[in-house]
């Protein structure tokens, strides 16, 4: 673990310049809007450790697939989310002296990211060679009220000298992903203008040809004076700037700002972007940095009043879970159903900016619970729309009639993941998708979905689970062969427990929709038979004899369901047997050690019980969860969230607390050492689940709310928002009593310690807990 960042409520802050730990800091201090992003990089030129990171979401690059020996079936390249244009960049120059932190010597150095408000600043005193010492104080943020924009401060201030500075702000399309397979680039120029004080240039992808524009708008004050200025433009191949030479005076300020645009043809149309461009950066520059800044503050106190958490009596955990949900808040915003959540957001470049089994899993619930009905329901329709291509995919792979195999990678709806034991292999990914039909479903009381778009999608998969299955002579049961779970340090396993458990849900939970829809909408049910060819009898038939006869691998003696057939074969060690040093194992271990090995990146028959929770009773979870949670290495950022929901539920407090930290802090304190590839976005969600699911108890069960609540040991209280069928509730939780507050204008009735409460319209109840409660 690295802790060198300060411990705040509401901030993220790094004191002293970290240099080797500066990709870290880029990560953790990464900006975001839904629309646009951008690691939290110096404005100025820096020569040292760094990843340049800018990117526009839904714009990708097929990069051509890079395999040592190519199988049947492989896709043809790996979807990305490009590293597009440098639009931050402000080069300074004194007098020939370049400024780079990484050169000169640096006092004072402060970087801070403000999540209350949703802006990222930076101060600090550069000493130059010459001797010559300059301030500088930035803020920047990505607008997410305007959200093609961004907007950045940039002041300077000479301490002990007069000179002339030169600025030179820039658009930098001369950029590449630093993941590309064969270190291409992926942008073409289209066209490019410089005038005063203004620059744009607009950039196409190769091969998918996405169009984005990004312009700029410079304004520049001298003691709170706007001053005029003299820019000579500057024009290269990719790259737009305006050099502009001032007089500095030792403690005068002088105050750069730059307005900046980035426009693509997800949007607009490309005859007539650069326009576009110019329109908005003249709205933005009239409404000044000032106004923007305040109207992103008001935007971000509505967001906090409807989806803070606060805990008081911990400052790291309070940091840790306000720092997950500021960047799923800058990361999706539900306005538009063609976008998704990639596991590392707008922070990095790895896993390519695609959709992962991650959203349904672990990011729907929080959106469920904190966002407008229609932002879930958006990232359903997001699968829906790509059902057509998970047929596809599934018939590449000799699947007919209809089977729909979702991809694990994705952008479009097509597999782009090329590692044979996740494209072929890691299948609970279908039942992912279904799962999430269901829990929306459950939670917002939704059936029209299920009518209009949900049985669809679940019969497309039930066909997968039913070809996907075959029939052991030797069991007398269905099996399920040359799979990968979520647990992917075990790879080709036979009747994985939970792929087997999720596939007969699957089935389950389609015969039951089926018979829904036919009592919501006969004649929408028809329809949908005659356009899918669905032969219900034959096809529910098949799907009853698979539930009734599947194989699901068991230890009669410790009474656990085995991750996969043969688990027992390993030679069984704990964790803490692991010579020190030696994690995490994927940085360690060699692949076939790890294959060999006992050790778990993520329990799958957990997350399975975590799922479906109901099927089992309180005795059953606890052996499954002493068996498998000391092989363990959580080396899965999704994994610590499951088992701190479950340590919740079984009254491990401190295990629950102890995997919640581990959640909430990932990134922060870098625990898994690959922080500086971007956050582990998705798997934030898994730390609200670990607050709301896990210390909250909240489960939705019979369309009402269930309340199980407690406060851990340590913390003074508790207290956390969730929207509920428009209803907006808190739950604040102490050591002593449980208050539920309602800002609704309506009843609600939940079930709290298993006692139903009725809150009246706009109030509060408050309820004392027992001993027998905790």
């Amino acid at each position: 673990m690295k802790q060198y960042l300060k411990h705040d409520p509401w901030l993220i802050v790094e004191e002293d310049f970290h240099r080797n730990y500066n990709e870290i800091t880029e990560s953790v201090m990464s900006l975001g809007n839904g629309r646009m992003g951008q690691r939290g990089n110096f404005e100025e030129h820096f020569s040292g450790k760094t990843l340049q990171g800018n990117y526009i979401a839904g714009v990708y690059y097929p990069d051509k697939t890079r395999v040592g020996w190519w199988k049947n079936g492989y896709p043809d390249y790996f979807a990305k989310v490009l590293n597009a244009a440098n639009w931050i960049g402000i080069d300074i120059t004194i007098e020939y002296e370049s400024l780079d932190l990484n050169t000169c010597e640096v006092r004072d150095f402060r970087r801070v990211l403000n999540m209350r408000e949703g802006y990222l600043e930076r101060s600090f005193v550069a000493v130059l060679k010459s001797g010559k010492e300059l301030q500088v104080n930035t803020k920047r943020f990505c607008s997410i009220v305007d959200d093609e924009a961004g907007a950045i401060r940039y002041s300077l201030t000479p301490l002990n000298f007069d000179a002339k500075i030169t600025v030179e702000p820039y658009i930098d399309g001369n950029i590449r992903n630093r993941d590309s397979n064969y270190d291409e680039t992926f942008w073409d120029e289209v066209r490019k203008e410089t005038a005063y004080g203004e620059g744009y240039i607009e950039l196409r992808t190769r091969k998918t040809g996405f169009h984005v524009c990004s312009g700029m708008c410079v304004e520049i004050e001298q003691n709170g004076v706007r001053v005029d200025f003299q820019s000579q433009p500057i024009r290269r191949e990719k790259y737009v700037a305006n050099r502009m030479t001032l007089d500095c005076q030792q403690g005068q300020e002088t105050v750069i700002y730059k307005y900046a645009v980035n426009l693509s043809s997800l949007n607009h149309d490309p005859d007539f972007m650069v326009g576009e461009a110019h329109k908005s950066i003249q709205r933005i520059t009239r409404k000044g940095f000032d106004r923007m800044l305040l109207d992103q503050q008001q935007a971000w106190a509505d967001k906090w009043k409807t989806n803070d958490i606060t805990i008081e009596g911990d400052a790291a955990a309070q940091q840790g879970i306000r720092f997950c949900i500021f960047q799923l808040n800058q990361t999706y915003t539900g306005e538009d159903e063609r976008l998704n959540i990639g596991p590392k957001g707008f922070t990095g470049e790895k896993y390519g900016g695609s959709t992962y089994w991650d959203t349904e899993a672990y990011c729907l619930p929080f959106y469920l619970s904190t966002a407008d009905q229609k932002v879930s329901r958006n990232l359903l329709r997001y699968r829906y729309k790509h059902l057509e291509k998970a047929i596809e995919n599934a018939r590449k792979l000799g699947f007919k009639a209809g089977a729909a195999l979702y991809p694990m990678v994705t952008m479009n709806g097509e597999e782009c993941h090329n590692e044979w034991e996740i494209t072929f292999e890691e299948i609970h990914r279908n039942g992912a998708i279904a799962y999430a039909i269901y829990d929306y479903i459950r939670y917002t009381g939704d059936e029209n979905y299920l009518v209009e778009y949900g049985l669809e999608v679940l019969i497309a998969i039930s066909r997968f689970w039913s070809q996907r299955v075959n029939w052991s002579e030797a069991k007398q049961q269905y099996v399920m062969l040359g799979v990968t779970g979520p647990n992917e340090y075990e790879n080709n396993v036979n009747n994985n427990w939970y792929t087997n458990y999720l596939a007969t849900w699957t089935l389950r939970y389609t015969i039951e929709a089926v018979g829904r829809v036919k009592e919501l909408n006969h004649e929408k049910f028809n329809e949908l038979c005659d356009r899918i060819h669905f032969r219900e009898e034959k096809e529910i038939a098949t799907a009853r004899h698979i539930v009734d006869h599947m194989y699901f691998p068991y230890d009669e003696t410790r009474q656990v369901f085995l991750q996969q057939e043969s688990f027992l074969d390993k030679e069984l060690m704990t964790v803490n047997e692991i010579p020190k040093g030696q994690r995490p194992l994927n940085q360690h271990w060699s692949w076939d050690r790890i294959l060999r090995s006992c050790f778990i990146k993520q329990a799958d028959v957990l997350q399975g019980i975590y799922f479906f929770e109901d099927d089992f009773d309180e005795n059953t979870i606890r052996r499954n969860f002493d068996f498998y949670e000391p092989m363990t290495v959580h080396e899965s950022s999704l994994s610590p969230c499951v088992h701190s929901v479950l340590a919740s539920k079984l009254g491990m407090k401190d295990k629950a607390y102890e995997m919640y930290l581990r959640t909430a802090r990932l990134d922060l304190d870098d625990y898994n050492n690959d922080t500086e590839d971007g956050c582990h976005i998705t798997s934030m969600a898994g730390s609200w689940l670990a607050v709301v699911k896990g210390f909250g108890g909240m489960r939705i069960r019979n369309d009402q709310v269930v309340l199980n609540p407690y406060c851990p040991d340590n913390w003074e209280s508790l207290a956390f928002k969730i929207r509920f069928r428009g209803a907006l509730l808190e739950v604040k939780v102490t050591q002593t009593d449980v208050t539920v507050q309602n800002f609704s204008g309506k009843p609600v009735e939940i079930l709290l310690f298993n006692e139903t409460v009725s809150v009246a319209p706009n109030s509060k109840s408050r309820i004392e807990k027992t001993a027998e409660v905790d």
